[in-house]
């Protein structure tokens, strides 16, 4: 890679609020991280370990309906609106944000789940009572997964 486009690089990088870049052309690839001061997040990003196997639930919810009624509850569901990895609470020693029996009111936090190293905050479009949680902390989801059941 050229010289020069390097420094063009750590040019935009420095004029820009961005704190990383990574650029790969053919086998030859560049990374340049800023230093200093990173920008404070509401909440503590979780601290990942190297996530264990658990199960993807890959069966589709009407499917489940006809297996087992008793599996899935009655209620509104709460759908992954993206592919990541769930976190039911905002670090590894803190409390999940709900739990099974909570009341939770529309626009209330239910978990996180982190896509390409940014943490989204995943609210309820519902009032109600959480009836169940159908992922386990860290993990992976799908985009339209089922995460939680709200009465």
């Amino acid at each position: 890679m050229d010289i020069r486009k390097i420094k063009k690089l750590i040019e935009l990088l420095e004029e820009s609020s961005l704190t990383e870049i990574e650029i790969v052309e053919g086998e030859e690839s560049v990374r340049l991280a800023r230093g200093g001061q990173v920008p404070t997040l509401p909440f503590a990003a979780p601290q990942m370990a190297a996530p264990a196997a658990a199960p993807v639930l890959t069966t589709p919810l009407a499917e489940l309906a006809q297996d087992d009624e008793d599996q899935v509850p009655e209620g509104e569901l709460v759908l992954s609106p993206m592919v990541g990895t769930f976190f039911a609470a905002s670090g590894p020693g803190a409390e999940p944000f709900v739990s099974l029996g909570q009341a939770v009111g529309m626009g209330d936090t239910l978990c996180i789940i982190e896509a390409m190293k940014m943490f989204n905050q995943i609210e309820s479009d519902v009032s109600g009572t959480v009836v169940a949680i159908l992922v386990e902390n860290g993990q992976p989801v799908e985009y339209d997964q089922p995460l939680f059941v709200i009465r």
